[in-house]
Order: C-alpha cells, then structure tokens, then sequence
C-alpha cells in the first residue's frame, strides 16, 4: 500500500507514464492550452478552426465538448481531471491527430488537472474578477494562472497585454513570449505602434463582424476577419491566430487559410450565439462583470430607437462580490433589466436575485440612470418577459448560462436551455428564428 498526503499531486504524472502521453513520448499532437477569465472557449475553437483550414486532425478539450477525432463527448469541467486529459491525449495520439487545444482553467491548475502536460504554446486572454471564491484575491489568482507560463507546463507562450495583468505576466514568464496587443490606448490612432510583438490595427466593422489587420513590430501583416461580434472576438480571433503562428506555421500558409477558409466565423455554441434578427435575440456565457460589459457593449445597435433588454443572474456558492457588480453594470448598458436566477445550487435563489437587485438599483439611483428593473423568476419565465417586451428593432441578451442545458437547484438538474427557451418564446410571437448551428468535430 502507498500512501500520500496529496495524491492529486501525483495523479497527472502517474497518468502520464501509464498512457505514454510524457512530453518526450512520440508522436504527439501538438497542444496549443488558453487560459484567462473571459474567451478561453472562444479562442479553443478558434484554434481548432485555424488548425483546420491549415489542413490538420485536431482534437479539442473544453467547457462545451470534447473532440477527439470522433463523435464530441460532452463535458462536465472546463478541464477533465488529469486521468481522463492524459487518456484524451493518448486516444488523440492513437487516431492520429495532429493537434488539440485545450482550456485551461484556474480551477485545472490549483487543482493539478494539467500536471504531466507540456502545452507547446500557451496562451492568456485576459484577468478580470471571478473566482475569489476560490483564490481569495486577484493576486492568487493571477499566480495562479501563471504557474502555466513556466518551463514544467509548456514550451512558448502567447501572452496578450491589454491590461495590467497581461504585462505583469509577460514580464514573470519563465518561457519565451510573444506578447499581443488588441486594444488602442485612449487617443491613440488605429495605426499607433503598441511595443507588444504583434498588433491589431485598423478593425473596420463588417456585418456583425470585424476586419482587422494584425501587425507585427518588423512591418509583416495578416488580414483576418471574425464573423462573431464584439471587440473581444477581435481579441479572441488575433490570440488564435498569433498562437498557430507560435506553434510553427509559416505566415504564408496562414493567410491563405484565413482566406479560404473563414475559421473564425465558425458557431460557438453559447458564445455570442444568434438565436434571431429581428429582433436581434443572443445568448451568451458572460458570468462575470467584465463579460457582461463587453458582451452588452458588442449588442448595442447604432438603430436609433434601439432598445437593450437583458436577461441575466448570477451563479449560487460562488464569489459574491460580483453580484451587484453585474447589476449595476446592467443597469448602465441595457435600457430593460430583467433579473432571475442562474444555477442557484443549493443558496436560497431570492438572496442571490436581491443582491444583484441591489446593486441595479443603487446604480440606477445614484447615478440616475434611466433604464427599467424587474425582478422575474423562473428563468423560462424571465425570457418569455424579455421576448414579450421587445419589438422588432430591439435587442435581447440572454446571459450567463451559455450553452448550458441544465439548471441545478438544491441539488436537482432541471431542465433548461437558454437557447431553445429564446427561441419557443420568439416563435410564438411569430418572430422568425435562426437554425441552431453546431461546430464541426
């Protein structure tokens, strides 16, 4: 019998030798692993979709599904356990994939799901606040999300330096970096240089999506367009696309794909997903007040007359400090906030409305704001409300569950899809929906 006072400690290298899927044992797919708060999704099937104009096999490990070069598995963490990543690997590695992208969450790290794993190339997206359930501050936070940027976790990194966070990190890495920046400093011109390796300038707005040019510090230039919407799918696209070219794709090849093959317009579900035009009708995943910010700021209509309703709460057991954050960002960007549950788990779901609530309305008042707060629950109920109050020119954001499609109350799985709940009550409206869209594995 072998003992051990943290045996998580010693799984992921366990698991490593037992499926060959040590660094040194070949052939291998190439691991391309995103961490940050907000975009690892996003940017994963970015990856896969790049990848795959660029003519590989991949494989894909995150929040949604599982691709491992047959039917998608559904997933249950961000990040499977470190048994079942390195069993992933080794089946990847016996269909003969040649690459695979991976989240890699916080919760992965602290809890050594990605032990055994060297990534070869490594990307962040982004810190902002979530998880101090979890990590107690933003300063553990980010320690922890950079134990992955060392030399025992992965070979190069991406790092994108848009904010504070992602300096600090570009300058502690223990590993070769290429830093990106996304977004332009207050007065600076499209064009402005940025000092990080790779830029993104001159982003010109196409239907929902942008065409962007990606920069590099000796004058090279990419062209790429994501169909998605928002800035942050800007970020998300030129993250990817810098990552491939990490991992040893030549610049050439690279644009031909984006040209052909349009990777980046490719459905995530949950993620930005269209449910209806007319009314504009969106589900997305944003859980945090950064996300909920950006993703309201990307579904603003220049129409004038154009109204902003939301539909949003917030996530039981988890950090509580985010919650009247959320609402009062609501209450600054939608002009209609109708506030229900999320995923209570076993908190009492009315303390969870009412702080949200609270922080709306402070705002609301304080501020003197001029957008309406309601209170609905259940969520079914709430979207029903949203749809019922919105006219063809509006825009309805339904956010925080994403492509999830249960609801968990004291300990009981309803249930309950964002998506197919958007689109019963659109159609019985008589509004016209979008066919539901999946990725291709």
């Amino acid at each position: 019998m072998l003992l051990a006072r943290e045996p998580r400690t010693l799984v992921g290298g366990l698991a490593a030798l037992i499926y060959r899927s040590r660094p040194d044992d070949a052939p291998a797919p190439a691991l391309y692993g995103v961490t940050g708060t907000n975009g690892k999704t996003t940017t994963t099937y970015f990856i896969n979709a790049l990848l795959q104009a660029l003519g590989k096999r991949t494989g894909l490990i995150g929040t949604i599904e599982i691709l491992a070069g047959g039917a998608p598995i559904p997933s249950l963490l961000t990040t499977p356990e470190s048994t079942d990543v390195h069993a992933l690997l080794a089946l990847m590695r016996e269909r003969g994939l040649d690459a695979a992208s991976m989240e890699v969450s916080s919760h992965a790290v602290s809890f050594h799901r990605v032990d055994g794993i060297v990534f070869d190339v490594a990307g962040f997206t982004n810190l902002t606040q979530d998880h101090l359930d979890l990590h107690g501050s933003m300063e553990e936070y980010f320690r922890t999300k950079a134990r992955l940027f060392t030399p025992g976790r992965a070979r190069s990194a991406v790092v994108t330096v848009d904010d504070d966070w992602g300096v600090k990190l570009a300058a502690a890495a223990e590993i070769p970096v290429t830093t990106l920046a996304t977004a332009r400093p207050a007065g600076a011109g499209s064009g402005a240089p940025s000092g990080a390796d790779w830029t993104v300038v001159n982003p010109v707005p196409r239907g929902l999506g942008t065409d962007f040019v990606l920069r590099h510090r000796d004058g090279a230039e990419l062209r790429v367009h994501t169909g998605l919407p928002g800035s942050f799918n800007v970020a998300n696209a030129a993250l990817a696309t810098v990552m491939v070219l990490a991992g040893g794709h030549e610049a050439a090849a690279v644009q031909t794909a984006l040209d052909a093959g349009d990777p980046f317009t490719v459905a995530v579900p949950g993620r930005m997903q269209l449910v209806s035009t007319a009314p504009a009708a969106v589900v997305d995943f944003a859980h945090n007040p950064d996300a909920l910010a950006r993703a309201l700021e990307a579904v603003r209509s220049p129409e004038p007359g154009s109204r902003v309703i939301i539909v949003f709460g917030a996530t039981g057991q988890r950090d509580q400090g985010k919650r009247p954050a959320m609402g009062a960002i609501a209450a600054r960007l939608a002009d209609t906030v109708i506030v229900t549950d999320d995923d209570p788990h076993d908190e009492d779901a009315a303390g969870i409305r009412a702080d949200v609530l609270a922080g709306a309305v402070e705002a609301k008042e304080r501020e003197g704001l001029g957008c309406s707060i309601i209170e609905v629950f259940p969520r079914d109920a709430a979207i029903r409300e949203a749809v019922d109050l919105a006219g063809p020119a509006d825009t309805i954001l339904v956010a925080g569950r994403g492509h999830e499609i249960w609801q968990e109350v004291k300990g009981v799985n309803l249930a309950l899809d964002d998506r197919v709940e958007l689109r019963s009550a659109l159609t019985a409206r008589g509004f016209t929906v979008l066919e539901d869209q999946r990725i291709e594995s």
